[in-house]
């Protein structure tokens, strides 16, 4: 192949190809046919001489050319985007809606600043938030069911932080610690926690799916205990409520205990065991990462660490309570 001779729309094509992970979706994006997409898909491979693309039951699979090959392709087209229509972008005159997707203990953090700044700069964005119920959200990404993606999913960050070849960007926001929060006056508020009356007391979960088995159960079987889930929700605010009246105890990320409101009537507690940091990442698609409105969205999250500081409570030895 002589690169004097190459189209180099196929490369434009390739790219909306990489990035969407399916040929209809391509071709929406790009105004073309589907049959055009795939045609030009065609001349590539042929000029390449790499299969490039797998067809799959849900869209195509790059092979490892298309994996190395996607990178500089990007980088090269976005470069060429930007020299070709620098422009400034004017947030007062923005038009878009958001859908956003994160636990609703996330959202009362950060929405409360994210409507002052548009009500303030942004009047023509508006915000959809979109319910959370797993620790994947790349599906719902990749379908374009949702723009953006906030929460704590270790697995799929940890994937993607060694991935070339991925249209799901991602950066992390914020760490932190999980603490033991119980009632103000439960029995265990003014004796220390040990692993043997943390076992023995009754646990209440926070889990998205019902599942009744999660991180800290991994990290207790690692030492050979278990303790008693009575009860899971799916809100962070819904457990501060009912751990705020009764006898039962939880673990929940210190920076965001604030959020379930029962400030007053919570304590909290270092672990007598080891738990990994809890990790706030973002992660969006790639065809929204040159978007201008997205970019102010994603700027305005970056700023996450600067909110979880304001609102986390203290963590001074003398007094672990609010």
């Amino acid at each position: 192949m002589s690169f004097l001779t190459l189209d180099l729309n196929l490369l434009r094509v390739f790219d909306a190809v990489m990035t969407e992970q399916n040929l209809t979706r391509a071709a929406g994006h790009l105004a073309m046919t589907q049959p055009a997409v795939s045609n030009a898909i065609k001349r590539l491979r042929e000029s390449l001489g790499d299969e490039l693309l797998i067809r799959t039951a849900y869209g195509v699979k790059p092979t490892p050319r298309a994996e190395a090959l996607w990178p500089a392709v990007r980088s090269a087209l976005a470069s060429l985007e930007a020299a070709v229509a620098p422009g400034t972008f004017d947030v007062s005159k923005a038009h878009a809606t958001f859908r956003l997707a994160m636990a609703d203990a996330t959202a009362a953090m950060w929405l409360p600043s994210l409507m002052r700044s548009i009500e303030r700069d942004a009047p023509g964005i508006n915000v959809r938030m979109m319910p959370l119920t797993t620790r994947e959200p790349r599906p719902m990404l990749l379908r374009g069911d949702i723009d953006l993606a906030v929460g704590f999913f270790p697995g799929v960050a940890a994937q993607l932080s060694y991935e070339t070849a991925t249209p799901i960007r991602h950066e992390r926001l914020y760490s932190g610690t999980y603490v033991c929060v119980m009632r103000r006056t439960h029995p265990l508020a003014q004796q220390e926690l040990t692993l043997d009356n943390y076992c023995a007391a009754n646990h209440l979960l926070v889990s998205f799916s019902g599942r009744a088995h999660g991180l800290v159960d991994e990290a207790l079987a690692q030492i050979q205990r278990e303790r008693r889930i009575l009860l899971t929700v799916n809100q962070f605010f819904t457990a501060g409520r009912v751990v705020a009246n009764s006898d039962l105890i939880t673990v929940l990320p210190k920076h965001l205990i604030a959020s379930t409101g029962m400030t007053d009537a919570l304590i909290y507690k270092d672990l007598p065991f080891q738990l990994p940091a809890v990790h706030l990442d973002m992660l969006w698609h790639e065809r929204d990462a040159r978007s201008p409105a997205h970019k102010w969205l994603r700027g305005h999250l970056e700023g996450m660490n600067s909110v979880v500081q304001r609102t986390a409570p203290g963590t001074s030895p003398k007094n672990d309570t609010y």
